[in-house]
């Protein structure tokens, strides 16, 4: 990959920019389908995928701190696929199943985790992506002053929005 900052930094913000409005809308927009399946499979997924680039995440850091560079980057790589996956599927899950609220007794520590997750999901993309783009690009003093930053909050993003799962899918419809 070519460095072309003023391009990549174009595509980055149009690119987190039009997810943040995509996952903003959802909370607008309900399809109404009759479906063969549980709506909720794909929060299910969610989950899975979630949990699943926790533990690549941590493999990452770990091929990093052993120097295995193309380790790192096949794990990197693959957390990112599945990001997109898991976005596919967070997409498909609001419009078809819309929002479910929290009932339980741990309304306070599900809204923080909740919140926190919100917050930092919402402004995790374009670190994720620069962080990527300097890799990819060989300007590695660069990522690695961007990565940690990004990589612990993704880390959060990632593991809390499993808990988040695990406290709200009781209170599926």
């Amino acid at each position: 990959m070519k460095k072309n900052d003023a391009r990549a930094k174009f595509l980055i913000y149009t690119v987190s920019a039009v997810v943040f409005i995509a996952v903003v809308a959802l909370k607008y927009i309900k399809l109404d389908v009759d479906l063969p399946f549980n709506k909720h499979i794909f929060a299910d997924i969610n989950a899975v995928i979630n949990a699943t680039v926790s533990v690549l995440l941590l493999l990452a850091l770990w091929k990093v701190k052993t120097k295995d560079y193309q380790g790192h980057k096949n794990l990197m790589i693959a957390s990112m696929i599945l990001s997109i996956g898991f976005l596919v599927s967070y997409i498909g899950h609001h419009l078809l199943a819309g929002e479910a609220h929290y009932g339980g007794d741990f309304k306070v520590f599900y809204y923080l985790v909740l919140i926190t997750h919100i917050i930092l999901a919402a402004l995790i993309l374009p670190f994720i992506l620069f962080s990527a783009y300097r890799a990819l690009i060989g300007e590695y003093a660069s990522h690695k002053r961007l990565a940690r930053w990004t990589w612990p909050i993704w880390f959060y993003v990632a593991m809390s929005g499993v808990v988040v799962y695990l406290m709200i899918s009781p209170f599926y419809k």
